[in-house]
């Protein structure tokens, strides 16, 4: 966590409880910054590794493989985009590093986590063009010759799986759109299941932390943040969606409202909306261990293994 401002260094923005940004232009982020390397998890025996893709973004994955009996055996792959209001978390946070370890082990998938270059440093689309990169990236092991040895082996380039949770969720709506409407990128991948936990949306009104971060944006108007806007929405090139909202999340009637757009705008596909009650944003990440958390984890791992 960054050190308080010096005098004469006032606040111009904050989101709390998130980030301050002060006059210098200095950015204090709020939340702990602790960060675990990657590791074999002791308990499920999944492995983990960061792979740097582009030294000048300093793109990077963090890439978790579940244990294996037989060498050759391929496994879906997961994507997975971390939420923090496109500002704060990484895959190394400790609730995502762990988050992940107990995806791939109970859907038994190989995992990608994707470490996007944050806001506000970074405004919007950084964020997104920093997930299609990835996603480019790991296409480019459906051959079996990419450089990354557990991808080649391990991962079905043909039950893959974008997941993600809060502004990760939108991040990963949008590289299946871009996916969809794509000739060329993520070639040899099918992406056949989109998964959004507590799912950050414009649907009705602005957003002051979009206002910010993303000054590029025509707002409500933008299909990037509002569904409604995306006149391809119904063309979504994905078999299966789900949809994950808690009832006291503020953001709840955001999941309900992509829930109705893809409905009316024709998707064919299959969509299924669950809404968990008495819990609130996220609460999954930061107590893993109740009977609710649990529940919504085996759902997410049932969805990739179903794809």
């Amino acid at each position: 966590m960054d050190s308080e401002a010096g005098s004469g260094d006032g606040v111009v923005f904050e989101f709390l409880p998130a980030f301050r940004v002060f006059k210098s232009g200095r950015v204090q982020r709020l939340f702990p910054d602790d960060r675990l390397p990657p590791s074999t998890d002791p308990l499920t025996g999944v492995q983990s590794k960061d792979i740097l893709i582009d030294p000048q973004t300093q793109l990077s994955v963090r890439i978790f493989l579940p244990h294996v009996s037989h060498s050759t055996k391929k496994l879906p792959l997961l994507i997975y985009i971390h939420g923090g209001a496109f500002s704060i978390g990484s895959v190394a946070t400790p609730i995502y590093h762990h988050h992940l370890i107990s995806l791939a082990a109970e859907a038994n998938a190989v995992a990608l986590s994707v470490e996007y270059r944050l806001a506000p440093e970074h405004p919007l689309p950084a964020a997104y063009d920093d997930a299609w990169a990835a996603v480019e990236w790991a296409a480019s092991h459906s051959n079996g010759k990419g450089e990354e040895i557990w991808l080649n082996q391990h991962a079905d380039f043909n039950h893959v799986s974008v997941v993600g949770d809060s502004a990760g969720a939108n991040i990963s709506y949008n590289v299946v759109v871009r996916a969809s409407e794509s000739n060329n990128g993520a070639k040899g991948m099918k992406i056949s299941g989109l998964g959004l936990v507590h799912p950050f949306f414009m649907i009705d009104k602005p957003d002051k932390l979009i206002d910010y971060i993303f000054p590029t944006s025509s707002g409500l108007d933008d299909p990037r943040l509002n569904p409604w806007a995306n006149p391809k929405l119904g063309k979504l090139r994905c078999g299966r969606v789900l949809i994950l909202a808690a009832d006291l999340d503020l953001l709840k009637d955001r999941a309900h409202g992509f829930y109705a757009a893809l409905r009316e705008n024709g998707f064919e596909g299959s969509v299924e909306m669950v809404e968990t009650q008495g819990e609130d944003h996220v609460f999954h990440l930061f107590n893993p261990n109740t009977d609710k958390a649990v529940a919504l984890l085996k759902k997410l791992a049932s969805f990739i293994q179903s794809m």
